[in-house]
């Protein structure tokens, strides 16, 4: 970390911007206490400038009448992620895996390889492959179908994609395409990174976790098991297309996992989000259309702008993972695959929130919010009881924000909508909030 406080401004310009929630603009500073800050003020959505000179932009399609023709396709929602050349789109609309034209502007060569697991493989892998083929003949399609689930996150499993891609004779030219949830979508992106020392890769996510997470941003990679993705890479895709009929076949509590990540950009950054969310929860469990594309777009933006200003997760980008050192911990601790990602979060986030009340850095009132929400979106708000204080120290030992020997951890601190990265905490608290959900 620099000496010396740095600030940063950051805006977000919309046309025809969802009037339910205002953008934001945060300030961070860091110092050599390793101590990230974040404050919000509202701003009008037209203010540009960046200290960076970073645009974001999120372009919305107006809302078309349901019961309009269907020859008239309708645009997608796009939202910008500006890394320079790395740059890309996130398409976001309902029926996008119809309208082929969205995938194929973002597949360079002729070979394309399709990876997805044996679960999403029957739902939507042919109107994959016709999306990528129709009207272009000179493009052929392989396909690689893992196991599904997490405690496939594997090496072995990794191989998979790499025998078909090699006994395929791709080439540099090829394009990996990811469909399916977190876990295809982070191990698809890791083979792309790696083989022939990286080739292009289109993320399809079809889950709500990897809608408004996992697919945007870069990160890939497998897990250990002595931890969570500690194997892996950040490399980004050509596109992420968000086709939302996809989550009409995506099982209740699935969707629920989802949820975790979107009720967390509320809390670290948007809190009119938050309060969005705590109105149309009911809507969101309902799979009402309207809410979900709304709960997609608005976490989408929210992580392409922290991505564009921070892209490698030195400071910024980390606090995207409020709950997830404790979440992770959970994982690995009741065996990947047993608790869903989301559901490992909530609970951690309820673990953050609770050790951020305990440094007196947030008021009950927040607590109690938290809770709530979680409790209406059908998510765990505690660990599993065979989670003890030393299964989450020793797995919390070797998490990713660890520097110097140093637990850094994602808490909350002041209003809603702010929180803080740092390892400048009491250690007491941390040990009562363990003590606190752990039976020993």
């Amino acid at each position: 970390m620099a000496s010396a406080a740095t600030n940063f401004s950051l805006s977000l310009r919309t046309k025809q911007q969802t009037p339910i929630s205002k953008p934001s603009f945060f300030f961070y500073s860091t110092n050599n206490n390793n101590h990230l800050r974040f404050k919000s003020n509202h701003f009008p959505s037209h203010s540009v400038s960046t200290a960076r000179n970073s645009r974001i932009c999120a372009t919305s399609s107006p809302v078309m009448d349901p019961s309009a023709a269907k020859s008239e396709p309708i645009l997608p929602t796009t939202v910008e992620v500006d890394l320079g050349n790395r740059s890309y789109p996130i398409y976001i609309g309902s029926g996008l895996l119809d309208q082929p034209d969205y995938l194929q502007r973002h597949v360079h060569g002729k070979r394309v390889l399709v990876v997805t697991n044996k679960t999403v493989a029957p739902l939507y892998l042919d109107k994959v492959v016709d999306a990528l083929t129709r009207g272009n003949p000179n493009v052929s399609v392989e396909s690689v179908i893992l196991p599904d689930g997490e405690q496939y996150k594997d090496m072995d499993t990794l191989m998979k994609v790499f025998d078909k891609a090699i006994e395929s004779r791709l080439d540099r030219r090829c394009t990996f395409v990811a469909l399916g949830g977190g876990v295809i979508g982070d191990m698809c992106g890791f083979a792309a990174s790696a083989f022939l020392r990286g080739v292009n890769f289109i993320q399809i996510p079809t889950t709500v976790m990897a809608q408004v997470d996992s697919s945007v941003g870069g990160k890939t990679g497998i897990n250990h098991r002595l931890g969570k993705n500690l194997i892996g890479a950040f490399y980004q895709p050509q596109c992420v297309l968000i086709d939302t009929d996809t989550l009409n076949t995506l099982p209740d509590r699935e969707l629920a996992s989802g949820l975790a990540e979107v009720i967390k950009y509320g809390l670290i950054r948007d809190a009119e989000f938050f309060e969005w969310q705590e109105k149309n929860m009911h809507a969101l469990l309902a799979r009402d259309p309207s809410a979900l594309a709304y709960a997609i777009k608005r976490s989408c933006e929210n992580k392409a702008e922290v991505v564009s200003l921070d892209e490698k997760e030195s400071g910024l980008r980390a606090t995207l993972n409020l709950g997830h050192t404790f979440g992770h911990a959970i994982e690995n601790g009741v065996g990947y695959g047993q608790w869903l990602h989301g559901e490992a979060v909530a609970a951690g986030t309820v673990m953050a929130v609770d050790m951020s009340y305990r440094l007196g850095w947030i008021d009950e009132s927040l607590v109690k919010r938290v809770g709530d929400i979680l409790k209406q979106s059908k998510l765990p708000t505690a660990p599993p009881e065979i989670m003890t204080v030393d299964m989450f120290k020793s797995v919390m030992a070797v998490d990713k924000k660890v520097a110097d020997g140093l637990l850094r951890l994602i808490l909350l601190k002041g209003p809603l909508g702010n929180c803080v990265f740092t390892g400048d905490y009491d250690r007491k608290a941390l040990d009562d909030t363990l003590r606190a959900f752990c039976k020993s």
